[in-house]
């Protein structure tokens, strides 16, 4: 999980926003998605694509963001 250490998390914060909430009108589509998700409509190849798209820079932020939670504490520890 290097790799995912070197993105910068101000980079990685603005792409994971940005795809959450685009296109903003009518609706992101993101919400769009998850919405045909839990309807069961979510069965075309591209409406999967669209979701992966557009929630898979969110997942990563957040696995990021624990990852320097764990760090911190972990460094703290060795510290006490």
């Amino acid at each position: 999980m290097n790799w995912l250490d070197r993105i910068p998390l101000l980079w990685l914060s603005l792409i994971a926003a940005w795809l959450a909430v685009a296109p903003v009108v009518p609706e992101p589509h993101l919400i769009e998605k998850l919405r045909m998700l839990t309807q069961g409509q979510l069965t075309q190849p591209i409406d999967i694509f669209d979701l992966l798209l557009h929630s898979v820079p969110l997942l990563l932020l957040l696995v990021r963001l624990i990852r320097r939670h764990q760090q911190a504490r972990a460094a703290k520890g060795d510290h006490d």
